[in-house]
């Protein structure tokens, strides 16, 4: 070590801690994010300063860029030519800027992403609204700070006497934080702050009513409203974009799809890239050529139609899959006085407000203490005037300059100030006429002095002033919207031209999913051989059967214990007998991890119903989670972990409950466990859970079912795997401790088979029973005797030789009249009453029903 040098230790997790703190304060208020009273970043501020400094005005010659750069790298932003040279070319793009605030000359790019010419090709100059953003600056209405080697100062914001920031917006990523704010139209924002100035109280509402959505310089169609009434209220929102459109029909009568205008932001050779892939792929049909037309008179890409296409067809498949339809995510994050803050459209204007009083307050000071500087000069040069003669002779008596003034201000009472402008003045001033000038402009001044008096004591003036300032600028730069408002868009949602019915829902052992309508589904008597449901594979199986509304959210848990989002009426539809799609072609990842368990759920959007509601989960290895439906609220296109799934174990069902249901796990072996629910506590999202039942030590054993109840006047059925079923009051089920062995639910024999599932029912329930070859019968749970909990129960279905049952779902039951279907799918058809039409009919069950066989004839 040498001589006087010293090593100091230090923690160097504090050290780094300290370090990235630093930086990212750095990166939040010096470089991403913008003021909220300029709309500037310091990047920004600097080049309108430097070229400012530089002299070129919207009324002079343009300059090099490469001058402008240096200007700016050398005196203000130290931090790369490219970094300055981008924004000043971003400032120039009208594509890129609603307002542009930089006049450039050559190559600046293109809305096709071409990048612009080098800095030492093209000039540049301010544009004539960047003046009205750096008006006055030269009046002390604002701080000035250090440049970075403090031997210059450049202004720490700009007077702005428009509001930049809502009419240009800005985006920018800092650390932890982001911001992307969109522009919009001059007048409606002028508008808008008017109303703001006549009545402070007014609310965002109100307000909206002048500002009412944002004005892209692309133009487009902004598709529906509460995406953009949410980003006004709030601060964030998504605003859905669409390109301006309309068919042409040639003079050979092909029909084509013409764009004129694309959404902001978008790269319009990038899209229509990418839309032809989407048609050699196959993945939109219906055209036969594209190509892009446009020119210096403005946009036109053209999609020649093939003849059979549909036109509104084929545009809405390139809403859907191209950038002709996208997503502006509003997030309007600006520095208030150097920290970050969310802001709504009401407070963006009452910060611009706020900082355009302090400038007018700020100007007027400085006005005012020029005019009285100015004032006590002229009431010097009048007293002069008033002695002339005397005046004169002491002049001409005095030795130098310093002895007259002296003897000046020694006689009249004046100023140092006042005695150098009499001895400054020209002789011209001494005739008549001079002097009379100078009595008016000493009186005009006064009147100032009066007036900007009266303004720095009336807060109602200075908000005039403001307002007089905006109609000006409005009426000078002011221009039409841009981007039409498609209210209906987004206010007729997708889900409101689907008719709202039930539908069943069928997904197979390998993944084929489908909706059928519940009308296809017929009663029957119990007992029935069933009707053809599903057409499968010999090897497949339906493994999932519910019913469900069209406008349902199905959240599909799977065994590996993720979770998948999905409409109903988003599943394909298909007869009773249709096999249906791939589940994989809707959700790819469902391929490696079939579906276990798929749930219900009407709203996902209300908070009170999300954090009241809790998810139920029940593994085959009989381990239980609770966590509220909240942690489950936020739709993800590629899932989430809904629980951990120890080894060795799978998800066997997930139900919704309200916390204060009772839970039945049923095992097997024919166990069935009741504890409250309230006996397990949520958790997290990622949880594995505690143990819901304790199973049979062989080996063979496994949760068959989950009953979640909250109404304990219903009774539990259970099915076992040959067809065997019966009811049983819940009361039979005591209550115990979350994790026993339980009690026995079904006597299990070789003739009925392990318990394969468990439902609670009423009488006006309905059973749809399918068994792996694709049998199904619907009969009403009324039929099924009500019986003691250890009995073996009656014959539900008739079971082929090395068939079994795979499912069991419930049904409401309808008015239909009960249909009987031979094993060859022929219907017989027997009204109430009839002898093999009606359970009715059906024989008295044994009074021991161990060894009752309740069997129905077929016709």
């Amino acid at each position: 070590m040498a001589e006087g040098e010293k090593i100091i230790s230090i923690n160097i997790e504090d050290e780094m801690r300290g370090a990235y703190i630093d930086y990212s304060m750095s990166v939040i208020i010096s470089r991403a994010l913008p003021d909220v009273r300029d709309g500037l970043k310091p990047v920004h501020r600097r080049v309108l300063y430097g070229m400012s400094e530089l002299g070129v005005s919207y009324n002079k010659a343009h300059k090099k860029s490469a001058r402008i750069v240096g200007e700016v790298l050398g005196k203000y932003h130290p931090h790369g030519d490219s970094s300055v040279y981008d924004t000043m070319v971003r400032m120039a793009q009208d594509w890129s800027l609603r307002y542009p605030l930089v006049d450039g000359q050559g190559n600046f790019g293109s809305i096709d992403g071409d990048s612009p010419a080098a800095m030492r090709y093209t000039e540049a100059r301010l544009k004539r609204l960047s003046d009205e953003m750096l008006g006055d600056l030269d009046k002390d209405t604002v701080d000035f700070q250090a440049n970075f080697d403090d031997s210059l100062e450049e202004p720490s914001v700009m007077p702005a006497k428009f509001p930049n920031l809502l009419m240009n917006g800005s985006s920018g990523i800092a650390v932890g934080m982001a911001t992307n704010m969109a522009p919009h139209n001059l007048s409606e924002v002028v508008d808008g702050i008017i109303a703001y100035l006549d009545n402070d109280q007014i609310t965002v509402q109100e307000l909206i009513e002048y500002v009412k959505a944002p004005d892209f310089p692309t133009g487009g169609v902004i598709y529906g409203y509460e995406g953009v009434r949410q980003a006004l209220e709030t601060g964030r929102g998504r605003v859905v974009m669409r390109a301006k459109t309309h068919f042409e029909t040639t003079p050979t009568g092909k029909e084509q799809i013409v764009v004129t205008e694309i959404p902001y932001m978008v790269n319009k050779a990038a899209m229509i890239q990418r839309t032809a892939e989407l048609i050699n792929e196959k993945r939109i049909e219906g055209i036969s050529d594209l190509r892009d037309e446009s020119d210096r008179d403005g946009m036109r890409v053209v999609y020649d139609l093939k003849r059979d296409a549909v036109p509104q067809v084929v545009l809405n498949n390139l809403f859907k899959y191209t950038q002709l339809q996208s997503t502006f995510g509003v997030n309007n994050v600006a520095l208030v006085k150097g920290r970050p803050m969310t802001l709504n459209l009401r407070d963006l204007i009452h910060h611009f407000v706020e900082h355009r009083g302090d400038v007018v307050v700020r100007r007027t000071r400085y006005e005012l203490a020029e005019a009285q500087k100015r004032a006590h000069i002229l009431e010097g040069l009048l007293i002069a005037l008033d002695h002339l003669d005397e005046v004169i002779a002491l002049i001409r008596g005095s030795r130098d300059p310093e002895l007259a003034r002296a003897q000046l201000i020694e006689r009249f009472t004046l100023s140092d100030v006042q005695a150098r402008a009499i001895l400054d003045m020209r002789l011209q001033r001494l005739t008549g006429l001079e002097r009379d000038k100078i009595v008016n402009e000493y009186n005009e001044l006064m009147k100032l002095i009066d007036y900007l008096n009266s303004v720095l004591d009336s807060p109602a003036l200075q908000r005039q002033i403001i307002k007089d300032e905006l109609i000006e600028i409005r009426e000078r730069y002011g221009d039409a919207r841009r981007t039409h408002i498609e209210y209906a868009g987004g206010d007729i949602d997708f889900e409101s031209l689907i008719a709202e019915e039930s539908m069943v829902i069928t997904i197979s052992n390998e993944g084929y999913i489908k909706r059928t309508s519940l009308d296809e589904y017929r009663a029957q008597g119990r007992g029935g051989t069933g009707a053809k449901g599903v057409s499968t594979k010999e090897s497949d199986f339906t493994s999932h059967l519910f019913v469900a509304s069209t406008h349902d959210f199905l959240l599909l848990f799977t065994e590996g214990g993720r979770l998948y989002w999905i409409k109903a009426y988003e599943l394909p539809e298909g007869g009773k007998a249709a096999k249906g799609r791939p589940i994989q072609n809707l959700i790819p990842d469902l391929a490696t991890d079939p579906v276990r368990s798929v749930l219900n759920v009407r709203d996902l959007r209300d908070p009170d119903y999300a954090q009241n509601n809790y998810l139920m989960f029940c593994t085959e290895q009989g381990t239980v989670k609770k966590t509220t439906l909240e942690a489950y609220s936020r739709p993800r296109a590629a899932g989430i972990n809904a629980i951990t799934i120890n080894e060795g174990d799978r998800l066997l069902d997930v139900q919704l409950t309200t916390g204060t249901s009772e839970v039945i796990l049923a095992s097997r072996n024919g166990r069935a466990v009741r504890f409250n629910e309230a006996n397990v506590r949520p958790m997290g999202r990622t949880a594995a859970g505690v143990r819901g039942i304790t199973l049979a030590e062989d080996g063979n054993d496994r949760v068959v079912g989950m009953v979640c109840l909250a109404d304990p006047q219903k009774e539990l059925l259970v099915v076992s795997e040959n067809g065997y079923g019966k009811r049983s009051p819940i009361d039979d089920y005591r209550i115990t401790n979350r994790g026993a062995k339980g009690v026995s639910t079904l006597k299990v024999t070789e003739k009925t088979g392990s318990l394969v599932s468990i439902k609670d029912v009423v009488d006006d329930d309905d059973l749809m029973i399918i068994n792996r070859s694709g049998i199904t019968i619907r009969l009403r749970v009324a039929d099924v005797r009500s019986i003691g909990r250890a009995t073996q129960g009656v014959r539900l279905i008739k079971i082929s030789e090395g068939d079994e049952i795979s499912s069991v779902a419930k049904v409401a039951a309808d008015d239909k009249e009960l249909e009987l279907v031979d094993a060859a799918g022929e219907l017989v058809v027997a009204e109430e009453g009839q002898e093999g039409g009606s359970p009715t009919a059906a024989p008295e069950l044994a009074a021991d029903a161990d060894t009752a066989e309740d069997e129905l004839p077929v016709s």
